[in-house]
């Protein structure tokens, strides 16, 4: 089971590592293992709830994620991207920007870092949005109850979430303007940007997020509906017997968006590996390598999650993602004006994930006692 899920990871770390050294001897071959390192510390909560939405979707668009879906990852996100960015900001074209990613690595370096305040905006809001639109359910399952029972009771309120995140960008816009302003207003123009990347982090939220929505729901209703005609057919029938919405893999329209809105989960999360990689080299190439690998694993890890059915029998998981997604966007809110180590970044969301996973650990342990206890009883 894990050699067939994560065969891929590991074939292509044998050759990327293979690749760093041919390309630049032995130290490449430690700072591409560095990079998949810090890849796959600050990608764990990605790869929890990138399998919650993945457990819905077909064996089709399961593979449709771990071969299309990987290519995105790792060529689009770990290697076009930041090329993208210099294109974009420093108003070059991507020929030029790639010369000055093999040319001029300082200089590149210095234009990624100059688009920070851009990426960690529009990543900042996507990935708070998540989180809002989380907490403020109302779920079977709570796991820190004296916080999730009153926030599911204001998330009736209609588009809390979005107000939230707008006020949340106001602050963080506010921050960079009284920042600029103590400092002779060298940066005032982070302000537009901060606020129309933010902007445009909400709106993809609601628009991929809400089409997705929209064609989940109206598939499970398409199969609610059938599950009540073949129980009205086996009462006629004479058969009895109960019917209920069958559990039916998405597919089509449905499972497109779904697919689209985890690239876009995805591209979000890759913006603190990116960033936090220049802290360790800023060669193009290396860092294609090792943030790829790196990505090659939370995909593989993603699927083993689903396959295993990891998130049923732990529950408490996806709530602890879901915190760390939180965490995630502020900490990515406040490194637009302040700087904030990537050890932090990646310590948050493993200590949550695992303090999630104990707790669920200790719930089963509680559920198989109890029913010890009634089994001994009876």
């Amino acid at each position: 089971m894990v050699l067939r899920t994560f065969g891929w990871a590991f074939g292509f770390t044998v050759l990327g590592l293979a690749a760093a050294v041919f390309y630049d001897g032995w130290a490449a071959l430690g700072v591409v293992a560095i990079l998949t390192v810090l890849e796959v510390s600050l990608s764990f909560d990605n790869a929890v709830i990138n399998a919650g939405i993945l457990k819905k979707m077909s064996a089709f668009w399961q593979k449709i994620f771990l071969t299309i879906g990987v290519l995105i990852a790792v060529f689009g996100m770990r290697l076009l991207f930041p090329v993208v960015i210099v294109a974009v900001t420093a108003k070059l074209s991507p020929v030029k920007a790639v010369e000055l990613a093999v040319n001029d690595k300082d200089r590149y370096q210095q234009l990624v870092t100059d688009a920070h305040p851009s990426i960690a905006a529009f990543g900042g809001m996507f990935l708070l949005m998540i989180f809002l639109n989380f907490i403020f359910e109302d779920r079977e399952i709570k796991w820190l109850g004296w916080i999730e029972r009153p926030l599911a009771r204001l998330g009736q309120v209609e588009m809390l979430s979005v107000c939230l995140a707008l006020i949340v960008l106001l602050i963080a816009s506010m921050t960079v303007a009284t920042h600029a302003h103590q400092h002779g207003g060298e940066h005032a123009d982070k302000v537009q940007t901060v606020l129309t990347s933010g902007l445009a982090g909400l709106v993809t939220y609601l628009i991929v997020g809400g089409l997705s929505g929209y064609f989940e729901n109206r598939l499970a209703d398409e199969e609610e509906a059938q599950a009540e005609k073949e129980s009205e057919a086996r009462t006629a029938a004479g058969r009895g017997g109960k019917g209920g919405p069958s559990l039916v893999a998405v597919t089509g329209k449905a499972a497109f968006f779904m697919f689209l809105y985890l690239e876009v989960i995805d591209a979000s999360f890759s913006f603190d590996g990116v960033i936090g990689a220049f802290a360790i080299t800023n060669d193009i190439v290396l860092m294609a390598l090792g943030l790829g690998i790196g990505a090659l694993y939370v995909r593989s890890l993603t699927v083993y999650l689903v396959r295993q059915g990891t998130l049923d029998d732990y529950v408490y998981l996806e709530h602890g993602a879901h915190y760390a997604i939180g965490a995630l966007a502020v900490i990515l809110l406040v490194t637009i004006q302040y700087q904030i180590s990537e050890i932090i970044t990646g310590l948050v969301g493993v200590v949550l994930i695992g303090w999630s996973f104990w707790s669920s650990v200790r719930r089963n342990r509680r559920i198989a006692a109890g029913q010890a206890r009634a089994s001994d009883a009876a």
